[in-house]
């Protein structure tokens, strides 16, 4: 197996990340132990605010990729996040550099990280993108579901563009599961079944998780 592109630059950014996110604030982590320890695997994460990335890069056991925005890979803070392993996507159609990117994180067993609803939401999981079923059906990854709770909360900012200092924020992650048929077919029809199970994996676990927080 190779090495995933970018590897020891999402190590560091794994650990920059740790210590930021945990000098800002107060995460709490809880079923990291559900991601597994080795392999490829995507994280589906729900997008409410914009340190939802960050604070996953330092909550994850493992270093991720993420698939970020095109728009942000400019000037300093492009090098940047080339540098510690993100991946650009143009999300005005497809983006074929970017596919082969992410497929390749995932066929050197890396972790890729994807928000699913392909931009800030409430962060409910109510409209997917097919980009995280063509991958999972594609590489054969599972998928761990992740809800991050608390990064929108208002309340008590000190900075109005980010959550409170010093605040909880709740990373919940569940249980790995397959995207699709064992046979891995890419069809429409394929994709199709494959998102709708999905979302219906994802909402089921953001539920679980708000019932476990008390968010």
């Amino acid at each position: 197996m190779t090495t995933p592109p970018g590897a020891r630059g999402a190590w560091a950014g794994h650990r920059l990340a740790l210590g930021v996110v945990h000098g800002a604030w107060r995460p709490r982590v809880l079923g990291a132990w559900r991601v597994p320890a080795s392999g490829p695997v995507i994280l589906a994460v729900n997008h409410a605010h914009n340190v939802d990335g960050p604070v996953l890069l330092g909550a994850s056991p493992r270093p991720v990729h993420f698939l970020i925005k095109r728009e942000a890979f400019v000037g300093p803070l492009g090098t940047f996040l080339t540098a510690i392993g993100q991946l650009s996507v143009d999300r005005a159609g497809p983006d074929r550099a970017a596919i082969t990117s992410a497929l390749a994180v995932l066929g050197g067993g890396g972790v890729l990280g994807i928000f699913p609803e392909g931009t800030r939401t409430r962060g409910d999981f109510a409209t997917l993108q097919a980009g995280l079923a063509y991958f999972a059906l594609r590489s054969g990854a599972p998928i761990v579901p992740v809800a991050v709770l608390g990064s929108g909360e208002r309340k008590g900012r000190v900075i109005s563009a980010l959550p409170p200092l010093r605040g909880r924020i709740d990373v919940v992650f569940g249980d790995p599961f397959a995207a699709g048929e064992e046979s891995g077919r890419r069809t429409g029809a394929a994709l199709a079944r494959a998102t709708e199970r999905i979302q219906e994996r994802l909402t089921g676990h953001l539920k679980d998780a708000r019932r476990r927080t008390g968010r």
